[in-house]
């Protein structure tokens, strides 16, 4: 299936490692033109030169802070200099999930709550609302925000709130530049295997007292489809997102946590 994006040009928050990188390799495989923005230099140049050389795309690296609106503003405009158009904003930027508990109510801070909410929720408005004016321009866009399963489930209060929070923006987007043939989408992974998996296991494994092995297996009943889900399925599943071939795909949630059992979702 060819998904009609070669030429097109994406900017990837949180686009040096992860979910955001294992994204921006799919869109440059279907000849997509990458801007990856994330804190990070270093990882920046790397995760651009690795994917850029595999996929033959152009990639570049542009060091942002979406917590910041100064930030997020140079970024847009950096892009248009360097792309000269903006066709797709896949929002994965967030505060590193920790992999210690999550915090009760009690153990909850304002710090640490407006931290979140800032980079997740206000972080991925500020890049749309910067993006938009381009899309307008070119009577099309795709925005498609990365959340988490979390919004559908307890067990931690600020993430929960925070990804619930990125449903309801997604959904207010879809509605306001419609017209403007923009269209918005959420996607939802549950827990996924990326660079990082490896250390969690091992962790994991060794507080609990058993091996990586049973970990993994623990992790993996969590769904239907009895393992993790990897970082480059999500990714395949957003670069379809990305083309016009879902163009019938607006303002609503899909899942890639790899089916949860028990609750209907209608």
């Amino acid at each position: 299936m060819d998904l009609e994006l070669k030429g097109k040009v994406a900017i990837v928050t949180g686009g040096s490692r992860g979910i955001g990188k294992a994204i921006a390799r799919e869109l440059a495989r279907e000849g997509v033109n990458v801007a990856l923005a994330a804190r990070d230099a270093a990882a920046l140049k790397a995760a651009a030169e690795e994917i850029g050389a595999e996929t033959g795309s152009q990639v570049l690296g542009f060091k942002a802070e979406t917590g910041d609106d100064a930030s997020v503003k140079a970024l847009v405009a950096d892009v248009i200099a360097a792309f000269g158009q903006i066709d797709i904003l896949v929002n994965c930027a967030a505060v590193a999930g920790s992999q210690q508990k999550p915090p009760v109510l009690a153990e909850v801070t304002a710090e640490g709550f407006w931290g979140d909410f800032n980079v997740k929720v206000m972080g991925y408005i500020r890049t749309a609302r910067e993006v938009a004016p381009h899309m307008k321009q070119r009577r099309s866009g795709r925005i498609i925000n990365i959340s988490g399963t979390a919004a559908r489930n307890t067990g931690t209060i600020t993430g929960s709130i925070r990804n619930v929070g990125v449903v309801a923006m997604t959904k207010n987007l879809a509605d306001e530049l419609a017209p403007f043939g923009i269209s918005a989408v959420c996607v939802h992974p549950g827990t996924t295997r990326t660079e990082k998996t490896a250390g969690v296991i091992e962790r994991r494994a060794k507080a609990e007292g058993v091996s990586t092995e049973e970990v993994e297996k623990k992790m993996g009943r969590a769904n239907l489809a009895g393992r993790m889900i990897s970082a480059q399925e999500i990714g395949y599943v957003v670069t379809f997102l990305a083309s016009p071939k879902s163009a019938s795909i607006n303002g609503d949630v899909i899942s890639v946590a790899g089916g949860v059992p028990g609750p209907i979702y209608y």
